[in-house]
């Protein structure tokens, strides 16, 4: 097996592997998440033809035994790179909460490269970069920490009554909090690719307004969509955020001709 392989299944999951896909959608997670959160939505859009890869942050799970990245330019970089080795065909970026961002960095990156991708963008759950929140949530202790996490009930509440489950989770969850809290996006480049934005409709970290000033950062076509719920509405409508996932790669394939 060789290092690049390696690599790739340390970083990339395909949980139903699609090998005829046309396109193929990158599924980037929240802080604190982790792939296998895009499971039940890769076995959705893999009916729908589409192969899903879920991005594996370094600190969690299998891959605890690694140093969690709390400088969010370092880890876009890191996926960036194992991304660059999946373009052999159209790729749609969708990242969750700080998962967005990440997204949008490497897509960024990926116009920059000029390897024809990404073919769009989709964000969920996050703000625009321009809408800035100064948050300090990754200094509080761990008791105001953990309330933070259980408010957005993205992390089951047993999992964070247990102590040992908490020692093991902590020191990734706060790495990734520092590094969304700590990154400032630059202005510039705008993106090129059309960008679809989905979001709760009472998420109390981001406003309507905060999500569909997503369309300020590209020069493509804008598309928004809401579904009832809060900050993790996904887990309650897993069948619709499948089908509006798919139905973006749809429209952004009719943009691209």
């Amino acid at each position: 097996m060789s290092d690049g392989q390696r690599e790739d299944e340390r970083w990339i999951r395909r949980f139903h592997p699609v090998d005829d896909a046309e396109v193929r959608v990158v599924c980037l997670p929240h802080a604190g998440g982790s792939a296998p959160f895009f499971f039940p939505f890769s076995a959705e859009l893999a009916a729908r033809k589409l192969d899903a890869l879920s991005v594996q942050y370094p600190g969690r799970q299998d891959r605890r035994d690694e140093p969690a990245v709390d400088h969010l330019p370092d880890l876009v970089d890191r996926v960036f790179a194992v991304l660059r080795g999946w373009t052999d065909r159209p790729l749609v970026l969708m990242g969750h909460s700080m998962g967005a961002v990440i997204a949008f960095e490497v897509a960024r990156r990926l116009e920059e490269a000029g390897d024809g991708v990404p073919l769009g963008l989709i964000v969920s759950g996050r703000r625009a970069p321009s809408r800035f929140r100064e948050e300090t949530v990754h200094l509080r202790d761990d008791r105001g920490f953990l309330d933070e996490i259980r408010s957005l009930s993205g992390t089951s509440s047993s999992l964070l009554d247990d102590e040992e489950m908490v020692r093991m989770i902590l020191p990734a969850l706060r790495a990734d909090y520092k590094a969304i809290e700590t990154h400032v996006p630059g202005p510039e480049p705008l993106l090129r690719c059309p960008v679809g934005v989905i979001t709760g409709e009472s998420d109390p970290r981001v406003t309507l307004d905060e999500a569909s000033a997503w369309r300020e950062h590209t020069t493509g076509a804008f598309h928004f969509r809401t579904f009832p719920g809060g900050h993790f509405y996904l887990n309650d409508h897993q069948a619709g955020v499948s089908e509006a996932i798919a139905e973006y790669v749809g429209t952004f394939r009719e943009t691209a001709g």
